[in-house]
C-alpha cells in the first residue's frame, strides 16, 4: 500500500529470552530421550512479504544483536501474487511468517488455511476495530486509507473548492479531472471500487460508476502511472506534464511529497478528499508448517511492538494499529486523519470481489 519503493528488512524483539536462545546450540546428548533430535533449533527466521516491506536498518541490527536470530526476507511481488504462492505451498511454506495480506484478500487466505492460530504478545494494545479474525490466525500490523488526492495549486488557481466526497466527484465542475487505477490490476484501484460499494451498497455502486464515467474519469493500469504520470500535483506528474488534478492514491501521499520534495516544501502540495476513502488493514500470520515456529511467533510479537510500530510510518508510509504508538511529526503536520473511511466486511469482499471487478470492467473500461 505504500507509495515508494522499499528496501527489504525485518526486525525481531529481544523478548524471545535466553532460554530459547540457549537451545540453538548443540549439547550433551547422553540424557536425551530415545528418538530426540540432535539438530539445533534454527537461528534463521524467514519473513515472506510483498515488495513494500521495509524497516530501519538499526532496528534490524538490534534484533540480530539481542536475539541471535538471522532474518531472511523473501519478497514476492504484490500482495496478491505473494498470497497465491503461499496458497500453492500450503503446509510446506517458503517461510515462517507471512506479512502483507490485507482485508481485501483476508478471507481467501483464511479459507485456504495457510496460517496457524497465534495470539501475539501485545495484541491487547492493538485497537479493537482492526482485529478482524477472532481466532488470531492473523495479527493486524498497519492500516492505510486509499483516498482521492488533489492538486492544491490547480484548485487555488481555478478558485474552485476541491472535492471532499464521493458524490462531489460526479459534479460537472470536476468533469475530466479524476484519474484512477484499474480495479482489476491495482490495489488502490480495487480499494476505490470498494469505497463505492461501502458507500452506495451492492445495489448502488454501478450507478455511481456510470455517473463517474459520464463525468470523464480516466482509468490507467496502476498507481505509478496514475500518480507519477497523469496527476498534476505530484513531483513526478509535474515532470511528466500530467493534467489530471485528482488522483486515487493514499492519505499518506502528502507527507511523502514533503519528505522527498527537492527542495523540501514547508507545506504539502497535495491534499486529501477525506470523504472518498477506503481503509486497508494489513496483517501478519504464522505460516502453517513453519520450520521455525518459535522464531515466527517472536517475529509477529515484534511487528506489533511499539518499537516497530513507531518505525513503520516513515518506512512504509502506513499507520500503526497499536494504541501506544506515536506518529512522526511529518504525518501529524502534513497528513490527515480519516475519521469515517468506508469499509466492507472481508467475507463480503471474498464472496463478491471477482464478480464486482468483472462488472466494473464491463461498465467502465470496455
Amino acid at each position: 500500500m505504500s507509495t515508494t519503493k522499499k528496501i527489504a528488512g525485518v526486525a525481531l524483539v529481544a523478548a524471545l529470552g535466553v532460554t530459547t536462545l540457549s537451545a540453538c546450540g548443540g549439547g550433551d546428548t547422553k540424557d536425551k530421550p530415545a528418538g530426540a533430535s540432535d539438530a539445533p533449533k534454527s537461528k534463521t527466521v524467514t519473513l515472506v512479504s510483498h515488495d513494500s516491506f521495509n524497516v530501519t536498518e538499526s532496528v534490524l541490527k538490534e534484533f540480530e544483536q539481542q536475539s541471535g536470530y538471522t532474518v531472511k526476507v523473501l519478497k514476492s511481488g504484490d500482495a496478491g501474487a505473494a498470497l497465491n504462492q503461499e496458497i500453492l505451498t500450503k503446509g510446506s511454506p517458503r517461510g515462517d511468517v507471512f506479512f502483507g495480506v490485507d482485508n481485501t484478500l483476508l478471507s481467501r487466505a483464511l479459507d485456504n488455511g495457510i496460517f496457524t492460530p497465534y495470539e501475539a504478545k501485545g495484541l491487547a494494545e492493538v485497537k479493537p476495530e482492526y482485529v478482524l479474525d477472532k481466532e488470531h490466525r492473523v495479527t493486524p500490523i498497519d492500516s492505510g486509507d486509499i483516498c482521492v488526492n488533489y492538486d492544491k495549486a490547480y484548485f487555488a488557481e481555478k478558485k474552485l473548492a476541491p472535492p471532499q466526497t464521493l458524490d462531489d466527484l460526479t459534479k460537472p465542475e470536476y468533469k475530466n479531472l479524476l484519474v484512477t487505477e484499474n480495479a482489476a490490476t491495482s490495489s488502490p484501484g480495487l480499494g476505490f471500487l470498494l469505497a463505492s460499494v461501502g458507500k452506495y451498497g451492492e445495489d448502488g455502486w454501478k450507478d455511481y460508476w456510470s455517473k463517474l464515467k459520464a463525468n470523464g474519469v480516466e482509468v490507467v493500469d496502476g498507481w505509478e502511472q496514475a500518480y507519477n504520470e497523469r496527476f498534476s500535483g505530484s513531483a513526478g506528474g509535474k515532470k511528466a506534464k500530467g493534467d489530471r488534478p485528482l488522483v486515487v492514491s493514499y492519505a499518506s501521499s502528502p507527507p511523502v511529497e514533503v519528505l522527498y520534495g527537492e527542495p523540501q516544501p514547508t507545506e504539502a502540495p497535495t491534499g486529501v478528499a477525506t470523504g472518498t476513502c477506503f481503509r486497508q488493514i494489513e496483517f501478519a500470520g504464522l505460516l502453517k508448517g513453519a520450520k521455525n515456529e518459535e522464531g515466527g511467533k517472536a517475529l509477529v510479537d515484534f511487528l506489533v511492538s511499539k518499537k516497530f510500530q513507531e518505525d513503520m510510518p516513515l518506512q512504509m508510509f502506513v499507520n500503526p494499529v497499536t494504541k501506544d504508538a506515536a506518529l512522526p511529526e511529518l504525518f501529524t503536520k502534513h497528513g490527515v486523519v480519516v475519521e469515517k473511511p468506508e469499509n466492507v466486511a472481508p467475507e463480503t469482499i471474498a464472496k463478491n470481489r471477482e464478480q464486482w471487478v468483472k462488472a466494473w470492467t464491463a461498465l467502465v473500461v470496455k
